[in-house]
């Protein structure tokens, strides 16, 4: 059973930083690329960054020089170092699979606010 639980997320001041976790279970962690998603309200859920399998990374050019994913195969862990936080970057973030299982966590809410 497919399992994914973000955390790390929390309230922080513009040009602050944050640093998002995702613990992964239930499948070959090694074998899939990771991706970092963000839904804000009202809008729909957008691709953030993504990272294969052989640790090649891709980023959304609204946040590409400030966030930075990365991944422990040995703990099974996906994580997004996010720097320069602005308030447009306030959102639930949630991290899958690539491909998808099509189950997703419950997300880290992160607020960026003065």
């Amino acid at each position: 059973q497919v399992q994914l639980v973000e955390s790390g997320g929390g309230l922080v001041q513009p040009g602050g930083s944050l640093r998002l976790s995702c613990a992964a279970s239930g499948y070959i962690f090694s074998s899939y690329g990771m991706r970092w998603y963000r839904q804000a309200p009202g809008k729909q859920r957008e691709l953030v960054a993504a990272i294969t399998s052989a640790g090649s990374t891709n980023y959304a050019d609204s946040v590409k020089g400030r966030f930075t994913i990365s991944r422990d195969k040995g703990k099974n862990a996906v994580y997004l170092q996010m720097n320069s936080l602005k308030p447009e970057d306030t959102a639930v973030y949630y991290c899958n699979t690539y491909p998808s299982f099509g189950v997703w966590g419950q997300g880290t809410q992160v607020t960026v606010s003065s």
